[in-house]
């Protein structure tokens, strides 16, 4: 990988730490000239462990048991579909719903990145879920979700159709899915959104473009350019994965099994109708009329439903 970015970005730190080191003579801005460098140090070495550590290696050591997927970790991809801020609003609902999921099940939930629109809407969020089952118990929640309810701004009463997709990764190791780092383009960025006085100073967050396959993935959410970079490769690795699983159940076709399918982003799953406080799950033509509580975390029921169906 080129490192030129990185370089700049060290090159521009060792100017700013020059540049305090000439204060310290100040009395008045010795203090603050002290902390800003002790800041720009660690800010320096997390940019030089960046540069150094490689983006991707097999690992040989690793039988194939060990590669299998992990089903305690999931990768849940959220975005806005179809319907304007309406589909903001209620891919905001669905994040909101997995949460307290999660909650349920005392997962632990960790952002990797965010998108969002107006108050309350979400047009895409990534989430790294590790727990008990995590993803044996979410991988059918991926595909199109509709809901049909009237908006909060429909002065008519009109019910609204609106769209948001959700896809569901497993963790892939390295030694799974081998990524050439000729392959990736790397580019840091300032990550966006509130923070201290020390937020925005370099940049921490990472996108990563697969070349091969036009995959664009980007991280921002932790201080450390270098986990963030960590978790892109991650997520990169994930998508990939998707991508070959997609082929190969192409090529075995009718000799799926299970009812439930494997999460297509293109494939209507589930309908959350609002005024009829129902939710049917179009894959097993199963409907639950608890709405409200499904919404609140409550989708045990939904979830076992659709893990039996996909045995049979």
């Amino acid at each position: 990988m080129d490192n030129n970015y990185l370089e700049e970005q060290i090159n521009d730190i060792d100017k700013r730490i020059a540049a305090n080191k000439e204060l310290l003579e100040d009395p008045e801005l010795k203090d603050l000239a002290l902390a800003e460098i002790e800041e720009l140090e660690r800010q320096k070495q997390e940019l030089v462990e960046s540069a150094a550590t490689p983006m991707s290696e097999p690992d040989e050591s690793n039988d194939s048991e060990e590669s299998d997927v992990n089903p305690n970790v999931a990768i849940m991809e959220i975005r806005a579909a179809a319907g304007g801020d309406e589909a903001g609003l209620f891919a905001g609902d669905l994040l909101r719903m997995y949460l307290r999921f999660a909650e349920e099940n005392k997962w632990m939930v960790e952002e990797l990145d965010r998108n969002e629109g107006g108050i309350g809407q979400i047009k895409q969020i990534v989430l790294n879920i590790k727990g008990k089952d995590a993803f044996s118990k979410l991988r059918f929640e991926g595909g199109v979700h509709r809901v049909q309810r009237v908006p909060k701004t429909e002065s008519s009463g009109r019910i609204h159709t609106s769209t948001a997709t959700v896809a569901v990764l497993p963790e892939v190791s390295a030694n799974e899915v081998y990524i050439n780092p000729a392959d990736v383009d790397f580019e840091a960025f300032r990550s966006g959104g509130a923070g201290g006085q020390n937020v925005n100073k370099v940049s921490t967050a990472v996108r990563l473009v697969h070349k091969p396959t036009g995959i664009v993935v980007t991280c921002q959410t932790e201080r450390s350019q270098l986990q963030n970079r960590e978790n892109a490769m991650a997520l990169l690795r994930a998508k990939l994965w998707e991508i070959e699983q997609a082929r190969l159940s192409s090529e075995v076709g009718g000799n799926r099994s299970a009812m439930v399918g494997a999460g297509d982003r293109s494939e209507k799953i589930r309908t959350y109708n609002y005024p009829q406080n129902r939710l049917t799950d179009h894959r097993i033509g199963k409907s639950w009329h608890n709405l409200e509580d499904i919404l609140e975390g409550k989708l045990e029921p939904v979830v076992i439903a659709l893990q039996e169906a996909s045995q049979i």
